[in-house]
């Protein structure tokens, strides 16, 4: 990371402390997941009582001048050139050649050949995929895969080359390159014409605001849920009965709307302002989206850790992105025609979709996420088309994505939100488009979300204790409609409405009345409807007694 002098220098004190602890061992130092700055590598390979030190030279490429600059004599180099994060097959002439230039500087005897980084971020064999496509599966690499290139790469290295080895996985290299189920000229073609504009919206948010509420006729502090409701038992075995083929395409759409009309009908009684259909027919945010895209693939036991026991199944990004037809319109329309309430269309946007797959690396990040924000464009207008008058397109994972290196931070910024806005420069004026954001520290990218120019932004707010309402009270200013979550939906705990109330008043602190939604932090798929219902009844009650409060007040 971007570490200043004073942090280099305790790091230099901390391993000179441990230098007598480890007298007589081996000691590694390994770092990964972007360039070292000149600074820090000259820091790390000073260090004494150092054996060996590791790079990721797949993300810092940089680092590869460095150690050509100078290297310490006499020291171990792990040399990361297996990428440890994605699923690619390594391109092993490439990386032979590499390995065989810094030979030459470390010497023979002092060079390991090693992943970038730890095997957790990639899946674990591809002996697990016997139903992936033939032409796909020799393009990858999972964990399994990775450990033989690099024992592949050091055996070569030694003048043991397996030259059977090496040609398969040039073959491969090559069929990836001149496939054609990667490339679409005619999406290459749209996503650099894209780069000429801005892509924003003709009128100002505030006078969109004003077209939409003589439409939409909300309340003040209207209130809405975020998307997903509780995905229960039944609601699983269906979808996964109909996937393996064991009940009818009329019978599933029959179980799924029957589960959308429960969910509206129950929003009504609660008298929630802006409902939504409950998303019983996916599986997951972004799986749902590609698996009706081209250019991406999926795994059955694709499976890589996301904290703790959870784990996802990312999709594969193999090749350029399009939208062969609409993907949510069917659902969207059929939950709309159950209620007189505007029911929000909802959508994963571009930069979740990028961040949460495997991506191709044979071309730049944002160039895909160009490409997945036109498909993603297509659905928005559909949706419109189709009646549909609020739209939320969710970004959760937008701030995941942010480099590790300040120095990068603006780049992927301006491409992150300027595909935001690809997708929804189109609509009207009186369409409103709200985004979801989750857990995530946003007070440093503000600015940014400020200029994905949405209407209504609802945003992680309870669980990381309110640091979100700091950035208005220190004078931001915000003037799209934004919904602060009021509780916390990755507990069991049901709030009160006093507790939902009191949480209200701190934003009416900091925000204007007029743009202030009060909804959960995010989705309720997690969670039983025991939970959710006094959750939900709670919230709207907190949102009524103060639309009472500040009616009596004016």
């Amino acid at each position: 990371m971007d570490l200043d002098s004073h942090q280099l220098q305790a790091f230099t004190k901390a391993y000179s402390e441990l230098e007598a602890s480890c007298s007589g061992l081996n000691v590694i130092v390994e770092t990964y997941f972007a360039d070292v700055p000149s600074e820090a590598f000259k820091t790390l390979t000073s260090l004494k009582g150092v054996t060996g030190f590791g790079f990721d030279l797949v993300r810092g490429t940089k680092t590869l001048d460095l150690i050509k600059g100078g290297f310490p004599t006499g020291k171990y180099l792990f040399a990361g050139v297996v990428d440890g994060r994605n699923i690619w097959a390594n391109d092993l002439a490439a990386s032979l050649s590499v390995l065989q230039e810094l030979e030459s500087i470390v010497g023979k005897d002092k060079l390991v050949v090693s992943t970038s980084c730890s095997l957790l971020h990639t899946a674990v064999d591809r002996i697990n995929e016997p139903k992936l496509d033939q032409e796909i599966k020799s393009w990858l690499a999972f964990a399994a895969q990775k450990v033989v290139e690099v024992n592949a790469l050091a055996k070569a290295l030694a003048g043991h080359k397996e030259e059977a080895f090496f040609s398969e996985n040039a073959a491969a290299q090559a069929s990836r390159k001149s496939s054609p189920r990667v490339t679409n000229e005619a999406v290459q073609k749209a996503a650099s014409a894209l780069k000429g504009s801005d892509h924003r919206r003709a009128t100002d948010v505030s006078a969109r605001l004003d077209a939409q509420q003589k439409k939409l006729k909300l309340p003040v502090l209207p209130t809405t849920t975020i998307g997903s409701f509780p995905q229960t038992m039944d609601l699983r075995r269906v979808r996964r009965e109909f996937k393996a083929k064991k009940i009818s395409e009329e019978d599933y759409v029959k179980a799924i709307k029957e589960e959308i009309n429960k969910v509206v009908k129950l929003q009504e009684e609660l008298d929630i302002d802006v409902l939504v259909h409950g998303e019983p027919e996916r599986n997951d945010m972004v799986e749902y989206f590609g698996e009706q895209l081209s250019g991406f693939a999926f795994t059955a036991n694709g499976w890589v850790q996301s904290y703790g026991s959870r784990c996802v199944k990312p999709p594969i990004i193999y090749g350029d992105v399009s939208r062969p037809k609409p993907m949510t319109v069917f659902w969207s329309t059929m939950a709309q025609s159950m209620t007189a309430r505007p029911m929000k269309g909802m959508l994963t946007g571009p930069v979740t979709i990028l961040n949460w797959s495997f991506v191709r690396n044979d071309q730049p990040r944002f160039e895909t996420c160009y490409q997945i924000a036109l498909a993603i464009k297509d659905e928005v207008e559909d949706l419109e088309k189709a009646g549909i008058t609020v739209i939320q397109i969710d970004e959760a994972a937008l701030r995941e994505g942010l480099p590790l290196r300040k120095s990068e931070h603006a780049f992927y910024l301006d491409w992150a939100v300027h595909s935001f806005r690809i997708v929804n420069c189109g609509v009207q004026d009186t369409t409103q488009i709200h985004t979801h954001m989750c857990y995530s520290n946003f007070n440093d990218i503000i600015h940014s979300i400020i200029d994905m120019d949405a209407d209504v932004i609802t945003i992680e707010n309870s669980r990381s204790d309110e640091k979100l309402l700091s950035v208005f009270r220190e004078g931001v200013k915000y003037g799209a409609g934004i919904g602060p979550g009021v509780y916390d939906i990755h507990s069991p705990r049901i709030p009160s409405t006093e507790e939902i109330a009191d949480r209200i008043n701190k934003m009416l602190a900091v925000l204007e009345t007029n743009i202030l939604w009060v909804n959960p932090d995010c989705g309720l798929k997690t969670r039983k409807y025991t939970e959710v219902k006094p959750a939900l009844k709670n919230m709207v009650a907190a949102a009524k007694l103060l639309r009472t409060e500040l009616a009596s007040a004016k």
